[in-house]
């Protein structure tokens, strides 16, 4: 999977003014007055002067950039700021890194030299470090280009990155390869979520699983609109009664090759384009409702990378695949579905498909017997409003599974937030004709999705659920986001499922 990636990424512990590269950065925490790592006083001086006259503080995303004469081994130097130090975290380290890499393409460099200040990896360990310079990095360089046919909008990757470090060589290179999957991954997962909703059909993903399971070494099943009537997936087929495009559940197994110490569910709603239904989204919200798969992409590119990460816990992924179209054949507003655990569910609200997929997929991933169970969803965007549109929320029956998760996202580099399960709030789910309604009051709208997907998972499973609705797709760019997809979830999936259990 990394054979994607053709940068070629080294560490090495000389000086950053020693380095020859088309682009040499430097970082500095806000309130620093010169650049460390830098041996050379007459350059360090030159540096210190041109942040002093474009006043230059050290504020997170804040640059200069300074051109040489010839007299040094780097054509350009760039410094770049941290931020506060008190704030400094992973995510920070990430991003900081990405903002050079776009320096270094606005300048159409080729090649780039890194150098940090000491406390740049403050709470990371040397293999960890590097790995999220690698992440920076190429995530940082990551464009969606297939669409494009001139040549000046495709994406011109770096060709060569030296990161200097005073890491152990073993861990700087596991540091390295680590990176470099985890980057892949998350990758594969951007690419799935940019494709256009007419190329990325639930046919199309399921062919597109079976083709890079078996590269990957992984089991690949899909089960068929017919098993699924078997199964009594009445909540799932709901949502693609409209549709003209069939319903996939595609069920991706990873095992090791040792006793696992665990087996894990990961369960993906996978909505290839959601229309609201019959409850039809407006203009300017509908536009990029291809997105609403995300997490099953997250799911998939997580499978992928587990045979080369030698992941130690056996990971089955379930992507439940529909459209939700208005076609005449759609549900509608006031119908009654049965689900897979036999629970009745009165559909009030056609635009809250992802819970109806959810449950039935979460029920089919229970008998399975997992030992944890984690779902990933574009699910409301009540967790837009309540965390912004960087950050997932996180909930669930088991506050131990959730803290795992909480602390694979910080090491990660991932914005993740608890929030809580109200008792008192399923109050709102309940109908007049059904056992259930598919949503509640209009506030606390992300809770009560959340209560709902818990009616479907058995209580002694612990189960942890991801709302991943604002970081999944970005409207805007961020350093290490591009506008669109972004693979949300992966590298914290990937960090919970090697290190975290």
């Amino acid at each position: 999977m990394t054979e994607r990636l053709t940068t070629e990424i080294e560490t090495t512990k000389k000086g950053l003014d020693t380095l020859e590269a088309d682009l040499a950065a430097c970082f500095v925490f806000q309130g620093d007055k010169e650049a460390t790592g830098i041996a050379r006083r007459e350059l360090r001086s030159s540096l210190s002067r041109l942040m002093a006259e474009e006043r230059f503080e050290g504020r997170r995303g804040e640059y200069v950039l300074w051109y040489t004469d010839g007299a040094y081994p780097s054509r350009r130097y760039a410094v770049i700021g941290f931020g506060k130090r008190k704030n400094f975290n992973p995510g920070a380290l990430r991003d900081a890194v990405a903002q050079a890499v776009h320096r270094a393409e606005a300048v159409s460099a080729r090649s780039m030299a890194l150098s940090f200040p000491p406390g740049a990896g403050a709470g990371l360990s040397p293999r960890d470090r590097t790995q999220a310079v690698v992440e920076g990095v190429l995530l940082g360089n990551y464009k969606f280009d297939k669409y494009f046919n001139e040549p000046h909008k495709k994406a011109r990757p770096l060709e060569r990155v030296t990161i200097v470090t005073d890491a152990p060589p073993a861990a700087a290179r596991e540091g390295i390869r680590r990176g470099l999957i985890s980057s892949a991954a998350t990758c594969v997962a951007r690419d799935l979520v940019c494709e256009p909703a007419g190329v990325l059909t639930p046919t199309e993903m399921a062919r597109r699983a079976q083709g890079l399971a078996k590269q990957a070494g992984i089991e690949c099943r899909i089960l068929e609109k017919k098993d699924l009537e078997r199964l009594g997936m009445g909540a799932f087929l709901g949502v693609n009664a409209g549709s003209a495009e069939p319903p996939k559940l595609i069920h991706l197994i990873y095992k090791p090759k040792g006793r696992a110490k665990k087996r894990v569910a990961l369960v993906g709603k996978g909505i290839t384009f959601d229309s609201g239904g019959l409850n039809l989204k407006p203009t300017g919200h509908i536009e990029t409702m291809k997105c609403d798969m995300a997490g099953s992409a997250a799911v998939l590119a997580t499978l992928l990378a587990l045979p080369e990460l030698k992941a130690p816990v056996e990971v089955h992924g379930f992507m439940a695949m529909t459209e939700n179209m208005p076609g005449g054949r759609a549900q509608k507003p006031g119908d009654v579905v049965r689900t897979m655990k036999g629970k009745t569910v009165e559909v009030n609200n056609t635009d809250a498909e992802g819970r109806l997929v959810l449950c039935d997929a979460l029920a089919y991933a229970q008998q399975h017997q997992p030992d944890a169970i984690i779902d990933l969803a574009t699910l409301t965007g009540a967790c837009v409003v309540a965390l912004g549109p960087l950050a997932s929320g996180v909930m669930g029956n088991d506050r131990r599974l959730s803290d795992q998760i909480l602390k694979a996202a910080d090491v990660a580099g991932e914005k993740m937030w608890p929030l809580p399960l109200y008792e008192e709030y399923s109050d709102m789910l309940q109908s007049d004709i059904a056992d259930l309604k598919n949503t509640g009051e209009r506030w606390g709208g992300a809770l009560t999705a959340g209560l709902f997907l818990q009616e479907f998972v058995d209580e002694k499973t612990p189960w942890a659920h991801i709302d991943i609705a604002g970081p999944a797709f970005m409207e805007r760019e961020v350093p290490l986001d591009r506008k669109g997809g972004t693979g949300a979830a992966v590298r914290t999936l990937l960090r919970y499922l090697t290190d975290g259990i």
